[in-house]
């Protein structure tokens, strides 16, 4: 599988400006691990406390100030309270992009996820739900107590990103947005009463942060360390799975021509690859705060440098590509820099799943979601 990989990196290194090749992280032999038991407890602990706990509490920070700004908004509608809405969405958007990864735990619970961010909207199911909801007023989805038992697409970033940037946003910069302004308010809230739910689960000595810390046959998450090891690799595979499939091909698939601008996440605000970067960066930031290194034999720990290599090239090249992803599509240069995407997302999800995963004595075993 790498040989063929190196053959499509050759070929499309050819093809790419100079600067743009694929991101050539240093290769040295993996010797297949055996899990180092005794070392897990210390790992998951990190990745707890260092990462996961840390994130939370920042994104719900970030929705405090979300619905303060949006307040804001609505108690002094102009052009510039607009722009500061609209400013600290991104930051929001930042915020939940990095601690999204971690696909597990309370945040499946009771759609928690879901709620936070509904993407993608294959049928556009979400977008007709909100659109309806602007129509007419409803005194329902101006409160976080009736939000929040509506549809998952009605009370999470895509509306709120819909309501500061969609059709007729601009009404927001007078009187006649108060209703918008005051569903935008209520999306905030509802964003920091799920984030305060997520970082009570995760701060509580005896519940989910105890399951990760403390893998054994008592336990009811985690019977034992390989199960617990195995979870933390998922989630940094899975992560690396969505940037590509989820992020990455649901607008392109290596065919400007064929490319689908407004299927990309976030398109309406240009924050799409702000938080594809943010994706990116919170896969490097987990694995060094978790301290996964640890778990490697000493000839093995090229790994996780090769690995951080890689990450850190995809991020550098999605945060330098234009906002506007129709503009994107438009202009070959900023095509050859999502062709390099597609292409080294494909060998980071390599590089996590095989490589990290066979160092350290045990494979995430998950499909690509491509079939290959």
């Amino acid at each position: 599988m790498r040989t063929i990989l190196a053959r499509i990196a050759l070929t499309s290194f050819l093809t790419l400006p100079l600067g743009l090749g694929p991101a050539m992280a240093q290769e040295s032999p993996i010797t297949p691990g055996v899990l180092d038991t005794a070392k897990v407890p210390g790992v998951m602990a990190k990745a707890v406390d260092g990462f996961i706990r840390p994130g939370y509490h920042h994104f719900t920070e970030e929705a405090d100030t979300m619905e303060k700004t949006m307040a804001a908004l609505c108690a002094s509608p102009s052009s510039e309270s607009l722009l500061n809405a609209q400013s600290t969405f991104g930051d929001l958007i930042e915020a939940w992009s990095r601690v999204e990864i971690v696909r597990a735990g309370p945040v499946l619970d009771d759609n928690r996820f879901e709620r936070i961010l509904f993407f993608p909207d294959r049928k556009g199911t979400g977008l007709k739900q909100v659109q309806a909801a602007l129509a007419k007023p409803d005194p329902s989805v101006t409160s976080v107590d009736t939000l929040k038992g509506k549809s998952v697409a009605m009370q999470g970033l895509g509306a709120l990103e819909f309501v500061l940037f969609g059709t007729d946003a601009e009404t927001l910069k007078a009187a006649d947005g108060t209703y918008r302004c005051q569903y935008g308010q209520a999306i905030a809230a509802n964003l920091k009463r799920l984030g305060t739910e997520l970082t009570a689960a995760w701060d509580a000595p005896d519940g989910i942060a105890a399951a990760w810390k403390t893998p054994g046959p008592k336990n009811p998450v985690y019977r034992d360390e390989a199960e617990a090891a195995k979870e933390l690799l998922g989630v940094l595979v899975h992560a690396a799975e969505t940037v590509r499939d989820q992020r990455i091909e649901h607008f392109y698939k290596g065919d400007a021509a064929k490319g689908l601008p407004r299927q990309a996440i976030y398109w309406r605000s240009g924050y799409t690859f702000r938080s594809i970067t943010a994706n990116i960066e919170a896969i490097r930031d987990l694995m060094a705060q978790s301290g996964m290194v640890d778990l490697l034999a000493e000839d093995n720990r090229s790994v996780v440098s090769s690995v951080d290599f890689v990450a850190h090239s995809l991020s550098r090249v999605s945060g330098d590509i234009e906002p506007d992803v129709a503009k994107a599509l438009a202009t070959p240069k900023e095509v050859a820099k999502l062709d390099f995407l597609l292409l080294n997302s494909r060998d980071l999800i390599l590089r996590l799943n095989n490589d990290l995963g066979g160092g350290i004595g045990l494979a995430a075993g998950f499909s690509f979601s491509d079939g290959d």
